[in-house]
């Protein structure tokens, strides 16, 4: 059969695997991840191939009658692009293109642990790129994807994923690239949740990314360096970073504008994200930013730094001046169990500190993220951050890593001034009732960043500040409410799929669908302009404007003003 000229794309009818290519990875297997809907566009420079059905294909012997057979029942075609690093295939299914597990740096293993990245290296023939590869080490129970499925680990984990809407568009699309969350010691851009496909099919080109984890990417452990072996700082940030950078070089092939590119992130991506606001590196990388949720207290000293990485050599077994290489021959596992012994002593010294996060007052983040948005030396492009009504929820059911008994609470305040301590106790009325404390928990570890990252960079840029209020009943039932991450089920449109329908199986369907239509509709605005729509006023000190979202969007004024007070200037990370 010949081949069929579409707008530019050359879509290829019949023909065979056998098409000559050198292969620089093995055709899908059965144990890949089944392929789930989406929607991709993409351009002219993209060459999709479609194989014609038949039974003549089920005759074909090897490893392409395997590749066929997997197109045959996973996907309607495969899609490939060349981009400057080789040709990647992909695939489509139900009208969706997608791109699973690009490497975007070389793999950071060998003589390159702990090192910044290097660029990624060509490959020959075509990069399979149909199922997603490993995620960045950490403890396997984090690695689930669906019941009794987990996803492999190795440090070869810098990749990135592509979704783009099927449908060719008459113009370069706006890109949306998504950070995933985990305290920086766990997380995958392969999470379910994190499809991308609601947003791709409404006019963006969707990007997720790996980066380095707990101690091997999001631990500073540069001052073990010695004259042997060099360790640098804020690994995780020099990834994103080189994401970003393949984001800028590749992404107008696959259709989407390089010169229009929003971050976002949720929870530590959400601080990630915030934080790229003050890398030198990332200038120009990004026109927007999204913080969902940032988490606070990550940020430390150059002295603080120094102070967890001896101990973290000390947990291998090393004196300091022994660390670094203590630290280049420990297998992965090794790393991951140290660094989870090191958070819990953590939180023995100083509630509330944590082990992982980036390190100000280097050459690669000069400043802390806050001071540097307040003194204008971030970079100024429009900005939303917010948080959920009940974010501490979730971590009194799953993770007790928060402040949220009377206890508990004390402790934290017990350095502070006596003043301090009265003032932010009593900012929460009934307080040292069980209520009270779960609110203080979460304005302590995510509402006091959010105020504080709206106050210091709504001085310089647009900035709109949000407060994710919505809960179907299933999950007040459950003593959850609008918890932490909960308006992630909004973002990605998780009320659309068979878990969004059990959820709101309570007659909420219909709240549920309006809620997720505003908050993508305002997440897309932001993307193509740097506004999220005529109904949300930009946050500004006059006024304090909160958008609300809810069964009913609203917009407050400075609706929590006591909680906010309380919380300015104390930072537990800096003392």
């Amino acid at each position: 059969m010949g081949d069929v000229v579409d707008g530019g794309v050359r879509v290829v009818l019949g023909g065979t695997v056998n098409d000559g290519a050198d292969r620089s990875a093995s055709p899908p297997t059965d144990c890949e991840h089944p392929a789930t809907s989406t929607d991709a566009a993409i351009r002219p420079a993209i060459r999709i191939t479609a194989k014609a059905s038949g039974p003549t294909r089920d005759r074909w012997p090897g490893a392409a009658a395997m590749l066929v057979r997997y197109r045959r029942f996973m996907h309607e075609h495969v899609v490939r692009a060349t981009i400057a690093s080789g040709t990647v295939e992909g695939f489509t299914r139900d009208g969706v293109n997608r791109w699973r597990s690009i490497p975007y740096a070389r793999p950071p293993v060998g003589r390159l642990r702990l090192r910044a990245p290097q660029p990624v290296e060509a490959w020959p023939g075509v990069r399979y790129c149909h199922g997603f590869g490993s995620c960045a080490p950490q403890q396997r129970m984090y690695t689930i994807l669906a019941p009794g499925k987990y996803q492999p680990m190795s440090e070869d984990c810098l990749t990135l994923n592509v979704v783009t809407p099927k449908r060719p568009a008459d113009q370069p699309l706006p890109v949306m690239v998504f950070i995933h969350g985990g305290g920086y010691f766990m997380g995958s851009s392969a999470t379910p949740i994190y499809d991308g496909a609601a947003l791709a099919r409404k006019g963006c080109v969707y990007v997720s990314v790996n980066y380095r984890l707990g101690a091997l990417g999001c631990l500073d452990l540069s001052t073990l360096s010695n004259r042997d072996i060099t360790i640098d700082d804020n690994l995780y940030l020099r990834d994103l970073v080189m994401a970003l950078r393949w984001v800028r070089d590749n992404i107008a092939v696959f259709g989407g504008d390089p010169d229009n590119v929003t971050i976002f992130g949720e929870s530590a991506g959400a601080h990630a994200v915030a934080t790229l606001l003050a890398v030198p590196a990332a200038n120009g990388l990004f026109a927007h930013v999204i913080s969902e949720s940032p988490a606070a207290g990550m940020v430390r000293s150059p002295e603080v730094a120094a102070e967890y990485a001896t101990k973290f050599a000390a947990l291998l077994g090393a004196r300091k001046e022994d660390g670094a290489h203590a630290v280049m021959a420990a297998r992965p596992a090794e790393l991951v169990n140290a660094f989870d012994r090191l958070v819990r002593q953590g939180q023995r010294e100083m509630l509330g500190a944590f082990a992982a996060g980036p390190t100000r007052g280097t050459d690669y983040l000069p400043l802390d993220p806050v001071e540097a948005m307040r003194d204008s030396k971030a970079h100024r492009v429009p900005l939303i951050v917010g948080t959920n009504a009940e974010e501490a929820r979730l971590f009194g059911r799953f993770l007790k890593l928060l402040p949220m008994t009377q206890p508990m609470i004390e402790r934290l305040l017990a350095e502070a001034e006596p003043g301090e301590r009265e003032r932010i106790t009593a900012a929460y009325p009934g307080y040292p009732d069980p209520a009270a404390c779960i609110q203080f928990g979460g304005d302590f570890a995510f509402g006091s960043a959010a105020w504080q990252i709206a106050e210091a960079h709504s001085r310089h840029a647009p900035t709109y500040l949000y407060r994710y209020d919505y809960a179907p009943r299933t999950l007040r039932w459950s003593g959850l409410g609008a918890t932490h991450a909960t308006e992630l089920l909004a973002v990605f449109d998780v009320y659309r799929t068979k878990f969004g329908r059990l959820l709101t199986a309570a007659a909420d369907r219909r709240s549920a669908l309006r809620v997720s239509d505003e908050v993508q509709a305002c997440w897309r605005a932001f993307s193509r302009t740097g506004v999220p729509g005529e109904r949300w006023p930009a946050y500004t000190s006059a006024d304090r404007a909160v958008m609300v979202f809810d069964r009913r969007p609203r917009v407050e004024y400075d609706p929590h003003a006591d909680r906010r007070q309380a919380w300015e200037g104390f930072s537990l990370a800096t003392g």
